[in-house]
């Protein structure tokens, strides 16, 4: 009789483990290597189409890339005499340092320039939309839906269109031609206000504030020690597209600068290239500096980016 049992329990020692529907399943379970009926791959030729289409989108945009990395190896007469997407001749460090010591080193200048709005007016943009959009999340106040209305029609606006305005006034207040034409109006990001209104009604309890409050907290000390921790995402989120955008931001410098000195790098290059006719060498400087004026957002993109994913996902789940 013993024997018998021995033989009828299967090999984990457990009875009745691989019997009745519960035991089918497991064994097909085994079968399908332990995969789920949800968690199933999909079919190879979706991967395929999948993958295709990423590449594709890939070489799209690294495609420039390259091509300014090959470029900026050559002498301008190069440039237009080889073949663009394979070197001929490369001397790298002796090209980019012709573009660094140019005309006393103003492309340096250019450079610190174009960190300074960006890293500054991104950081005050940042900060400024945080609140704004604390506020609008948190209280409720007369008038509330009408801001954030207004705020929404913001983010329609094209900023060429308001470069000219903003000149105008600039100009009446004496500040055209100076630092703070260009970093004041970087302050203001409508779609930072937006982002930080939706992540902040997500991601912010209300039983958390109540409980700071009446722990004898006051409304400063728990936006800037509750609101700001939780609502780090999105604020990376926010300084890593305000960054990009005035880093490359070039119609509203050009409409408020006339000194070279206070130049980004951006309306820099543009200024190079139309006396390239004359001074054919600026070409190649032109390649060289746009190579280098790549690389900060190359590296803040690749340090951000995880935190950048998550601020756009999370007021979208949990709203």
């Amino acid at each position: 009789m013993t024997t018998q049992l021995t033989e009828d329990l299967p090999a984990d020692g457990t009875p009745g483990a691989d019997r009745g529907p519960r035991g089918k399943g497991r064994r097909r379970g085994r079968r399908n290597g332990g995969r789920r009926s949800g968690g199933r791959r999909p079919p190879l030729r979706h991967r395929i189409i999948t993958v295709s289409l990423l590449t594709i989108a890939a070489l799209y945009f690294l495609t420039p890339v390259y091509w300014l990395a090959v470029s900026a190896t050559k002498s301008s007469s190069d440039l237009f005499g080889t073949f663009g997407f394979w070197f001929h001749d490369p001397h790298p460090l002796d090209y980019l340092h012709r573009v660094l010591s140019y005309d006393d080193g103003i492309y340096v200048r250019w450079f610190l320039n174009s960190l300074m709005y960006a890293g500054v007016g991104a950081l005050a943009a940042t900060l400024l939309s945080a609140a704004a959009g604390y506020a609008l999340a948190k209280y409720r106040f007369p008038g509330r839906e009408g801001i954030f209305n207004v705020v929404l029609a913001g983010v329609l606006i094209p900023g060429t269109a308001l470069a000219l305005p903003l000149y105008l006034l600039f100009s009446e207040m004496g500040l055209a031609n100076t630092y703070a034409a260009v970093l004041i109006p970087s302050v203001v990001s409508p779609f930072g206000v937006y982002l930080c209104r939706i992540y902040a009604a997500a991601a912010v309890p209300d039983s958390l504030l109540e409980a700071a409050r009446i722990d004898g907290a006051g409304e400063a000390r728990i936006f800037s020690t509750l609101g700001l921790r939780l609502m780090t995402p999105a604020l990376v989120t926010v300084f890593l597209f305000q960054f990009v955008h005035i880093w490359n931001n070039f119609f509203l410098p050009l409409v408020m600068l006339s000194d070279s000195d206070l130049y980004p790098i951006q309306l820099g290059l543009t200024s190079w290239q139309g006396y390239a006719d004359r001074q054919p060498e600026l070409y190649q400087y032109t390649v060289g500096g746009a190579l280098l004026s790549v690389l900060p957002l190359m590296v803040l993109m690749g340090v951000l980016q995880r935190y950048w994913r998550t601020g756009l996902t999370e007021g979208s789940v949990k709203a």
